[in-house]
C-alpha cells in the first residue's frame, strides 16, 4: 500500500498535482459555501420555519403582524441541541399540531426590550415602553413577562382585549351595554392608578370635542383600544355644567365592575349631615324619597324650575331656599 501511494506521488506530473489541488479547493470552498447558505437559510430566512406544515398558521399570523419584517430568530433563540431535539421529535413522533405551551414563555422579556426599551438602529420605529405607567406597574414592579400579555394569541402582539382577566379575575364590566368592551377602553396610562379620569368616561358619554381632545394625545387607550362607533353612539350622553358642585371622578359613584348605576341612597355616605338640613329628614326617612327625586344627576343644584316640577308631584310648590332653611 505504501509503495502504491509512493508510486502515485512520483507518477503525478506537476499539472496533475495542480488539478487535484484545485479540485480539492473547489470541493472545500464549495462545500463551505453550501454549508453557509444552508445555515443562513435555516437561521435567517423565515421561509425555513414554514417548511414544516405545523408552522403555517403561526407563519401567516407573523406575516400579517407588526413584526412581519423581523426575522424569526430575532425573537426566537434556540441552541443547536434544542433545534436538533425538535427535529428528532418531529421525525419520530410526527405530530399533527403544535403542542400547547402550558404557560411556557417562548420569548423571554430580555429580547423584547432590545427594541422596545433600548435603541436598535434597524427598528427605529419600535414603540418604546420607557414612559409607560402600565409597563412600569406590570413589567418592572410585578415582573410579568411581556409574552403573558402580548403573546396571548400567537403572533398577535397588541394585547388581546380581555387579557387583563387572566390576572384580574371577576372584573368584567356589568350592564348598560359595556360588557364586551376592552379593559383598556377605560383603564389608561393617563392616570397614575390606571383608573379612568372624568374625561376618559366622557369619551363615550360626552360630546365630540372631548373625543378629539383625547385622540390628539394618541395614548395607547385610544390608539389601540378606542371604543367603536356603535358603542359611542349607544352610550348615554351626560352634560356636567361648569359650575356643578361635583368635581370628583365618575367611579366615586359609578361602580362599573359591580353596579354601574349608583344607589342614590349612598349619597349620605358623603353628605352625612344633610339629613339634618331643612326638610331632608322628612322627605328621606319619613316619605322614603331618594336624592334623585329632586336633584338632577351631574348638576345636583335644584333650580326653581326643577323644584317646582319635583314638589308639585306631591304638594304645592315651595321655594327651594325655604325647603333648606325651614
Amino acid at each position: 500500500m505504501l509503495k502504491r501511494l509512493q508510486w502515485l506521488r512520483e507518477g503525478l506530473t506537476l499539472k496533475g498535482k495542480i488539478i487535484i489541488t484545485v479540485l480539492l479547493l473547489v470541493i472545500i470552498v464549495g462545500g463551505g459555501v453550501v454549508a453557509f447558505k444552508f445555515y443562513d437559510f435555516t437561521q435567517n430566512n423565515p421561509k425555513f420555519c414554514v417548511s414544516c406544515h405545523l408552522m403555517k398558521p403561526a407563519f401567516d399570523a407573523w406575516a400579517e403582524s407588526e413584526h412581519g419584517e423581523i426575522n424569526c430568530h430575532e425573537c426566537h433563540h434556540l441552541t443547536i441541541p434544542e433545534q436538533n431535539r425538535l427535529l428528532i421529535n418531529f421525525v419520530l413522533h410526527r405530530p399533527t399540531s403544535v403542542p400547547p405551551r402550558h404557560g411556557k414563555i417562548i420569548v423571554p422579556w430580555k429580547y423584547c426590550v432590545q427594541c422596545h426599551w433600548e435603541e436598535d438602529d434597524r427598528y427605529p420605529e419600535a414603540p418604546k415602553i420607557n414612559d409607560s405607567r402600565g409597563h412600569a406597574k406590570h413589567y418592572f414592579i410585578e415582573q410579568i413577562e411581556c409574552a403573558e400579555c402580548h403573546g396571548y394569541i400567537v403572533h398577535k402582539f397588541t394585547a388581546e382585549e380581555r387579557f387583563c382577566l387572566k390576572c384580574h379575575k371577576g372584573k368584567v364590566v356589568h350592564g348598560t351595554g359595556m360588557e364586551n368592551i376592552a379593559c383598556l377602553n377605560c383603564h389608561t396610562d393617563r392616570t397614575p392608578d390606571f383608573k379612568p379620569g372624568r374625561k376618559k368616561c366622557l369619551f363615550c358619554h360626552g360630546d365630540e370635542s372631548v373625543r378629539m381632545e383625547l385622540i390628539a394625545d394618541a395614548t395607547i387607550d385610544v390608539k389601540h383600544f378606542a371604543p367603536d362607533d356603535a358603542t359611542i353612539k349607544s352610550a348615554t350622553k351626560i352634560n356636567v355644567p361648569p359650575k356643578a358642585p361635583m368635581k370628583f371622578d365618575c367611579y366615586e359613584c359609578h361602580k362599573p365592575h359591580s353596579q354601574v348605576r349608583p344607589d342614590y341612597g349612598k349619597c349620605l355616605s358623603c353628605h352625612q349631615r344633610i339629613i339634618d338640613v331643612g326638610k331632608h329628614k322628612l322627605h328621606i326617612e319619613t316619605v322614603g324619597m331618594e336624592c334623585i327625586n329632586c336633584h338632577k344627576p351631574h348638576s345636583w343644584t335644584v333650580t326653581p324650575a326643577e323644584a317646582k316640577k319635583a314638589c308639585t308631584s306631591c304638594h304645592e310648590y315651595q321655594d327651594p331656599m325655604k325647603f333648606i332653611r325651614s
